[in-house]
């Protein structure tokens, strides 16, 4: 794949002699090559994201095709016109911040589906039943609980049942490596009576088919969490092979490709629309990063990050994997001035 691949990109980036290279709209081939040449392990039964196990299914688990907007590489794509008013917007001064929340279980091909009870938004979600297993993870299990003195001694059945009525978005995430499929749920609760969710929403991996125009998802953007998520595996491997999820306060009453959904009544032009990509400026020097924040922020320079929800301003999503070290101190000294709000190209067609 990739000695077809390789001169096409390298003809486009560097353009006709003596002009100047043009913004490309591709992502790594070396990503491909890697996944590609990865062996996918048999998978046969539920495996929680935060093991050795998960960590071998992942690297050769290819999330959407190559050309999806996830996958594409945006470094020397052009600034939005009101770059500079959209980062004000959000916050200069303010810091990079993350959230241990977003876990998921990856589950076999024949994992048995059952129905659950949408209560919320039953008409933007996707029609089950679900391979959802007994030991899928609410978002921030386990580090999240079992990093706070009082939090620690919940066991996961507590905290599906929401036993301390936490409420929340209580994001959960099931994705089947085998058939390339995912599915997402909102407020995710087991009950006596069985599961219910606010929403659900099913993603074919191996496809760029986005949600229909105007529905939500498991976030407000419309978005997927799963390919966006800052991952053990990834920061052992030293790369970040995608767009990051960032949440915001303030979004327009707008959505851009490749969001589906807004969550706002606010029209000023100078907030972020949900879908807005962001970047890390070029110049950020990452040297004297430890090794894990500087595969994130080396990510985002490179493929940036989407705008997917409202929530904390600058807040990226990480697993709540107890195997990756606190970074909040670390993720703070980056400001919001560090970033840039990018467009992609000129004549730029959006991937079907």
């Amino acid at each position: 794949m990739r000695c077809v691949l390789f001169p096409v990109l390298l003809l486009v980036a560097v353009g006709a002699v003596g002009q100047p290279a043009k913004p490309t709209v591709t992502g790594d081939p070396a990503r491909i090559e890697r996944i590609r040449k990865a062996k996918m392990p048999k998978i046969e039964a539920p495996v929680m994201f935060d093991t050795p196990e998960a960590d071998a299914i992942l690297s050769a688990l290819e999330v959407f095709p190559e050309d999806n907007p996830w996958n594409l590489v945006v470094s020397d794509w052009p600034l939005h016109p009101k770059s500079k008013a959209i980062v004000e917007s959000i916050g200069v001064n303010k810091p990079l911040r993350y959230n241990t929340d977003m876990g998921f279980i990856l589950v076999p091909p024949d994992q048995k589906k059952i129905d659950v009870k949408l209560v919320s938004y039953p008409d933007e979600s996707d029609k089950g039943p679900y391979p959802l297993a007994a030991n899928t993870p609410i978002e921030g299990w386990p580090a999240y609980y079992k990093r706070d003195a009082k939090l620690k001694e919940m066991t996961l059945d507590d905290v599906q049942r929401d036993k301390l009525k936490e409420n929340g978005d209580r994001h959960a995430i099931v994705v089947d490596p085998t058939n390339r499929m995912l599915y997402e749920f909102y407020q995710l609760k087991k009950t006596d009576a069985g599961w219910q969710a606010a929403c659900e929403a099913t993603f074919d991996l191996k496809s760029n088919k986005l949600r229909p125009d105007t529905w939500t998802s498991s976030d407000a953007a419309g978005l997927p969490i799963f390919p966006s998520i800052v991952r053990y595996d990834e920061l052992k491997r030293g790369v970040i092979e995608h767009a990051m999820r960032v949440t915001v306060v303030k979004t327009r009453k707008a959505y851009v490709y490749p969001a589906t959904h807004y969550a706002s009544s606010k029209t000023d032009e100078n907030l972020p629309r949900m879908g807005e990509r962001i970047r890390l400026r070029k110049d950020f020097d990452t040297s004297k990063c430890t090794a894990e924040v500087k595969v994130i922020l080396e990510g985002l320079k490179k493929y940036g990050m989407l705008v997917a929800d409202n929530g904390i301003d600058w807040a990226l999503s990480c697993t709540p994997d107890e195997r990756i070290p606190v970074l909040h101190d670390e993720l703070r000294k980056v400001k919001g001035s560090d970033f840039e709000v990018v467009v992609p190209p000129e004549g730029y067609k959006p991937a079907k």
